[in-house]
This record gives structure tokens, sequence and C-alpha cells, in this order.
């Protein structure tokens, strides 16, 4: 895998001549809907895939290893066939292996609506362990809204990929609801209400597991929670469901605020069987400008949660879109929420040359609107999503988890299938 950052007057075909591939490969791969029309700063993922090279006379090992982006050591484990580097004569045929070697093999995880395009939910499977369906609302009373999850479930489950219910404390038509948290977790008869209606959809619509996302809890029920979570383990683990909890992406124990204070690590590292990170939102709709996900930020969070949850229990979040701000920024106004893809082709709209913070490891760039307003991008790209899939090797985690799955993004998949094996549990 090679990414390569578009310089001015380049094209698809000069690209493809210059990494040796055909211009139909990299426009496939990529997706790209408008080959003649790349952008300044623009990724493409190149797949170089295994080649056959004919050695030419004179050349050495050492030369091809050089000229094809390689190691000897690479070339010698493809070619098992010559045992020295000296031993190649001219006319030779040698396989060249692809540049990037994969780093292990990893699980996946992908946040769903009911609603997801179904052709993009089709194209994503493959690259899951895991499809979250967002979610079944919890209620004060432990009562559950419904939702159409079972096409879902079943596409799920005929990929190969496990499906998990997904329960939240979300107000109707609103967000995360405290009280409503705070009514369950203090009411033992709202709980054994709320267990036994998970366990029965559960077990009738054919989910491999639970992932529980209560945010915005009232730090004074932190041990209710922890207290809650032992209930739920207890019940759930003896009938072979797994159980997974979503957190506040937290850089320290004490850490205050209310997103983060009921959240107790070391207790749901303890218990559960994943842990979710929600390492996004530094840069969020209705705050200043900023990368959705920095990784010096997300470095932090890592470097707290692996000395209080087992690494291999982490799925890191990595967020799959980006926001448009309106500068200056006003307190009370909202950016708009656009796909990385949308962020490309709108830079090619508004002819923005896209540009690259080597801190956040983050592209983004900046525009002018019809009505002369300045706007700034932050977005994704490959070299964001590479940069974010290394932490997971480097800090030895189980794997990631994206929010969301629903708006398609070519480059994540390449980068992510040339680095890891997807884990599958199904």
């Amino acid at each position: 895998m090679i990414i390569h950052v578009v310089r001015p007057g380049e094209s698809v075909y000069n690209i493809a001549r210059l990494y040796r591939v055909q211009p139909s490969k990299i426009i496939a791969d990529n997706e790209l809907a408008n080959p003649n029309q790349l952008v300044v700063g623009q990724t493409l993922v190149i797949l170089e895939g295994t080649r056959q090279h004919r050695v030419a006379p004179g050349q050495s090992l050492y030369a091809i290893a050089r000229d094809y982006g390689v190691t000897v050591q690479a070339l010698l484990a493809a070619n098992p066939q010559i045992t020295s580097p000296a031993q190649i004569y001219p006319g030779q045929v040698i396989t060249i292996p692809p540049r990037t070697q994969k780093l292990g093999t990893i699980e996946v995880n992908g946040y769903a609506f009911p609603n997801i395009d179904r052709e993009v939910l089709r194209k994503t499977l493959p690259n899951l362990t895991y499809l979250s369906i967002f979610s079944y609302e919890v209620k004060p009373d432990g009562s559950l809204n419904t939702i159409d999850d079972t096409p879902l479930i079943q596409a799920a489950r005929a990929a190969n990929v496990a499906p998990l219910m997904v329960i939240t404390n979300l107000e109707e038509g609103g967000g995360f609801n405290s009280d409503i948290a705070q009514a369950i977790l203090t009411n033992n008869e709202a709980q054994e209400t709320l267990i036994n209606n998970v366990i029965e959809i559960l077990r009738t619509k054919n989910y491999f597991g639970l992932d529980i996302d209560f945010e915005y809890i009232y730090p004074e029920n932190r041990e209710d929670y922890n207290n809650f979570l032992r209930k739920v383990v207890q019940r759930l683990r003896p009938l072979g469901y797994t159980i997974s909890t979503a957190l506040a992406p937290k850089i320290s124990a004490g850490q205050t605020g209310l997103l983060y204070e009921a959240h107790d690590y070391p207790v749901h590292g303890a218990l559960v069987d994943h842990v979710i990170l929600m390492t996004y939102e530094w840069g969020y709709t209705a705050g200043p400008p900023l990368a959705v996900a920095p990784i010096n930020e997300v470095r932090k969070v890592l470097n707290y949660a692996v000395t209080a949850i087992p690494s291999e229990k982490i799925l890191m979040g990595i967020p799959n879109y980006g926001y448009d701000w309106t500068l200056p920024f006003v307190r009370g106004t909202q950016a708009r929420t656009l796909s990385n893809t949308g962020a490309v082709d709108q830079a090619a709209r508004v002819s923005a040359a896209i540009q690259y913070d080597p801190v956040a490891q983050a592209p983004f760039y900046n525009y002018y609107d019809a009505a002369g307003k300045q706007h700034v991008v932050w977005f994704e790209d490959a070299r964001s999503i590479e940069a974010k899939l290394r932490l997971v090797n480097e800090y030895n985690l189980g794997g990631v988890s994206y929010w969301t799955i629903g708006r398609y993004f070519p480059q994540n998949w390449l980068v992510l299938n040339s680095l890891y094996d997807v884990a599958k549990v199904l």
C-alpha cells in the first residue's frame, strides 16, 4: 500500500505510471467518481498487489528491492527459490510483494443506524467483526423502544458478522438523558425489567451480544452504574452473550465533567468483554473548529486507558465523518457534517487545496462560499486513518470501532485491510 498525495498538475494517469499500476485500478480501488478532477492534497491509496519482475542484465536483488520500495528480506521471503541475494540471473522472473506488511489480526466494530443504505452495508460488512445496531432507547421503567433491526441482523449473520444490540439512555427525539440513566441505575425493579427485556430481544432477534452506551451519567451514580454492569454480566455471560460498553475518552482516573466521572475504566475493563473508547469529537458540531480526532489527543486517552483496562479489550473509536465550520466561529452556531469523500468533492467544487496538520495528523482546507464567508473543513483521509490504525499495533489494542459506517469511505477499508486481517467470531 502506498498513500499518494496529489501534487499540482498530476493526473490519475501519470500517478499510475509512477507506481507501475493501471489507472483503472486506482480509479476502482478509490472509487473515484470524477477521476479527471483530482484535488491538490487529496490522497489516493495505491494497492500494488503482488507483481512479477523479469530480471534485466546487470540487475541485482538490491537494485530491484530499491526500485520497488521493498526490502531484500521481503524479496527473499516472497521467493523461497532464491537462497542467496547473489543467485539471480537475467530473464529470471521473481515475485515482488506489496510494500506494506500486515501487522496482525484485529477486531473491527461498526455502528449503524437501522436506515443505513443497504448497498453501503453490503460493501462494508466484509470488513467488520461486529455490527452494532443503534439503538434501543431505555425508558425509566426499564422498557425499550422498538427498532427495525431484523434486516441488519440477517445481513450481518449472512456475512459472518456478529450483530450487537445497543442500548442507550437517549431521550426519544433528544440527546443522552442523565435522569433516565439515574432512574434505571437507582431502581432494582427497573433494572430487572430492563435486563429481562434485553435478554428477550437478544434471544428472539438472534443477537450475538450487548453493547451498553450510557452517557452523561451523574457522577453520584458512578457506583450504581458499576453495580448495574455486574448484574448484566452475571445474567448474560452464562447465556453465551458478549457484553461491551462505550466509554468517554478519559485521560486520567480523576477527570472531571459530566461526560467522564461515572465511567469507571478499571471496573469496565475487569467486567466486560470489550470497551469501546469514544476517541472522537474534539472538533464537534457546536464547538470551535478542530480535527475531530487529533492523534495527539487520542494518544493521551490511550496512555491512560492501557493502564486501567487490559489493552486487548480496547476497541479504539474512529470517526467516519468531518465538519465544515463558518469562520469566524461564533458560539451557538453549528458546523455542517459531511462525509470524508464529500469533503474532497467539495474541495474540488470550491477549488481548495487540501492541507495536512502534522500534529493532529488530519487533513483540512479553507474556502469562501458564495456569500463571501470563509469556511474551514476538517475530515479524515488515508493518511489520518493510517496514523490511527497504527496505534492499534503500537498499544496492542484489540481493534477499532467506527462511528458510524453509514457514509461509505473506500480509502478507510483499503488502508485497514492493507495493515490488518479482520477477525471473525462467527
